[in-house]
């Protein structure tokens, strides 16, 4: 983990404070609650209050309270939010379907976040839990999520010499064999992962995109070995796109068919 830097610390405490009370504070409030020198919360409010971060209280003179910024964050983060309710809606459509465990992540960086998941009733079944994080290029979440990718984040995501996670004896290390895999991702327009985070379990994971049409996340079917098999992987492969189709019309997006 890096350094935190001790301004941005600060710049937050400061928002954190307006979540109490009547949403409003003054500067010697501020002051006084983070227990920080007077002219440190001057420059920071000041600072905040530039960039819509906080605006002053018309009819309370120095007094502040949260602006419009702060609300396109919170909408923004809501929007996410309906994301994962959503997913978690259709994963349990498409679980009771196949009985088998059904995630909907998103990427971010290198990584999948798990965001929804519904369990298979099976007694054995693949052991996750929603919020955890995975290297994308072991999971075909992260394999159907990287190949969306414009090539100038995977160049930046994915540098020359870069050596990738090894999850299992059957994850993918090198990133030029990463590239082969996403190209046929690509193609097909579902990903495989065969055993590459888990030695037991193999996934398949189709594309869900926004009203723009944009892949803003992977929906995936996971399978313990001892119940795959070609025809599992082809039935699978059909529900976990057919799946993803709903999932994207729920975001808004409307095929060109």
């Amino acid at each position: 983990m890096g350094r935190l830097v001790p301004a941005v610390t600060r710049a937050l405490d400061i928002l954190e404070l307006f979540l109490d009370g009547d949403g409003t504070l003054s500067a010697p409030e501020i002051t006084r609650k983070l227990q920080l020198p007077r002219t440190t919360v001057h420059e920071l409010v000041t600072t905040l209050a530039a960039r819509n971060y906080l605006v002053a209280v018309a009819d309370q003179p120095g007094r502040y309270r949260l602006g419009v910024r702060a609300y396109q964050l919170g909408s923004r983060y809501e929007e996410q939010l309906d994301l994962a309710a959503e997913g978690r809606q259709v994963a349990r459509g498409v679980a009771e379907t196949c009985d088998e465990t059904v995630h909907v992540a998103i990427l971010e960086g290198t990584d999948v976040i798990y965001i929804a998941k519904v369990d298979s009733t099976h007694a054995v079944r693949m052991v996750s839990a929603a919020g955890r994080r995975l290297p994308a290029h072991c999971t075909s979440v992260g394999k159907m999520l990287l190949a969306s990718l414009p090539e100038r984040e995977w160049e930046r995501l994915f540098p020359d010499g870069r050596e990738l996670t090894a999850m299992t004896a059957n994850s993918i290390t090198s990133p030029p064999e990463l590239r082969r895999q996403l190209a046929a991702v690509r193609e097909r327009g579902i990903a495989v992962e065969h055993r590459e985070s888990n030695p037991d379990v193999t996934c398949v994971a189709a594309p869900v995109r926004d009203s723009a049409g944009q892949v803003v996340a992977a929906l995936s079917i996971s399978v313990p070995m001892i119940r795959w098999s070609e025809e599992r992987h082809i039935e699978l492969s059909e529900l976990a796109a057919k799946g993803a189709v709903e999932l994207s019309g729920r975001l808004g997006y409307r095929s060109a068919a």
